[in-house]
């Protein structure tokens, strides 16, 4: 059994039908679970509950944790830790391996226009001092061997169908309607995404590879980073729309931030738009023979299979 918590996430489904390689035996939780596949378990489950999320993984040998909380610091705080802590004491007593889906936050700032797995961790943000927090819950576990886990990392990602996505929230849509597409900071600084089929298929070929565990793995990404001028460029050739773009300086998102829930979450994450954002996944690739999809397929698979959604 694998099991996925947090299963109808941006990367939950698509990792579900990638599972299918490996077993027909696939757990499905969330609140309200929907099947993927047709041999899919639906669990449902309230994982802020470390009781039910133990029952969710009795069972398991592996577990994917890819739960996305509401993007707020206060809900971060509140929950990463209870639900962290939940899920290495249910995997510890079941026997199950975990595979932790995470982000680049805390890396240090410095560390920002190239990062690796071994970038320093000095986490510049609130929101990334939470991130550092439970990292070190699962790798602290893992090197005492109460636990067998690793951490699967990406940056910001994209993709068909993902509303949570930056680039389909202020690129896509604002296109779509005869707006124009939205930057933070500055657009002339190169800028990593990773293409959420790749992310969901290195996820699944991590949790299948033994000697994969005990380590940070940078998922799949295209190492042609490019500016956000040129990113949206894709956006604005592929849609057949003036090349034109609306820079969000900080005063306009602290502004915004007023009126606005998550605009005011944003200031303290701009030091990933005022400087290169690379992300370096060689590691990943090289291991697993693994060619990135690149941005150009990327952006034009995006666009395509939104559009039909």
């Amino acid at each position: 059994m694998q099991t996925i918590l947090g299963a109808n996430g941006t990367i939950g489904s698509v990792l579900a039908k990638e599972l299918t390689t490996y077993t027909s035996s696939i757990r499905l939780v969330s609140r309200n679970p929907k099947k993927v596949n047709a041999t899919d378990e639906l669990f449902p489950a309230d994982l802020s509950d470390p009781a039910q999320v133990e029952k969710a993984v009795a069972g398991s040998d592996i577990v994917y944790l890819l739960v996305g909380f509401e993007y707020t610091l206060k809900i971060w705080q509140e929950k990463w830790p209870k639900l962290m802590q939940a899920t290495i004491d249910a995997c510890s007593k079941h026997n199950a391996k975990l595979v932790f889906f995470d982000n680049v936050y805390l890396y240090d700032i410095n560390a920002i226009p190239y990062m690796t797995e071994d970038s320093p961790i000095n986490p510049p943000s609130k929101k990334g001092m939470v991130r550092r927090q439970i990292a070190d819950m699962l790798m602290t576990a893992v090197k005492q061997g109460r636990l067998t886990g690793l951490i699967a990392r990406s940056a910001d990602f994209y993709g068909p169908d993902n509303d949570k996505s930056f680039l389909i929230e202020v690129v896509y849509k604002n296109i779509k309607k005869g707006k124009r597409p939205n930057w933070f900071i500055k657009t002339d600084k190169k800028h990593s995404f990773t293409f959420t089929p790749d992310a969901a298929k290195a996820t699944a070929i991590l949790g299948n590879t033994p000697d994969a565990y005990g380590q940070v793995w940078h998922l799949p990404t295209d190492k042609n980073t490019l500016t956000g001028k040129e990113m949206i460029n894709l956006f604005t050739k592929e849609m057949n729309v003036p090349d034109k773009i609306f820079t969000l300086p900080m005063w306009l998102l602290k502004l915004l931030g007023l009126f606005m829930p998550l605009m005011r979450e944003m200031p303290e994450m701009m030091y990933q738009y005022d400087r290169d954002y690379v992300f370096d996944s060689s590691k990943f690739n090289t291991r697993f023979n693994f060619t990135p999809t690149t941005y150009q397929q990327g952006v034009k698979e995006t666009i395509a299979q939104t559009k039909q959604s």
